[in-house]
């Protein structure tokens, strides 16, 4: 599935600001210093998995996979 490659791309250039780090693998986020994810960083997240999937059942598997499908209190795992 390169659209999850692409996803992935888009959200490390997304999240450091476009500098990219080392290797180009995200670093793991540390401590409660580190800031969240955004409702904003969510949506842009969403929109490009959506561009990039080849359909429906598709664009809800890499949703699912990435963390991005809100659960029953409306936050994305990748926000907890």
């Amino acid at each position: 599935m390169s659209g999850s490659v692409e996803v992935r791309q888009f959200l490390l250039r997304y999240e450091s600001g476009g500098q990219g780090g080392g290797c180009g693998l995200p670093v793991q986020r540390a401590g409660q210093d580190t800031p969240r994810i955004s409702d904003d960083q969510v949506r842009r997240a969403r929109l490009a998995v959506a561009h990039g999937a080849r359909g429906a059942e598709d664009c809800a598997r890499l949703l699912d996979m990435l963390g991005l499908t809100p659960d029953d209190g409306g936050r994305s795992p990748v926000q907890h």
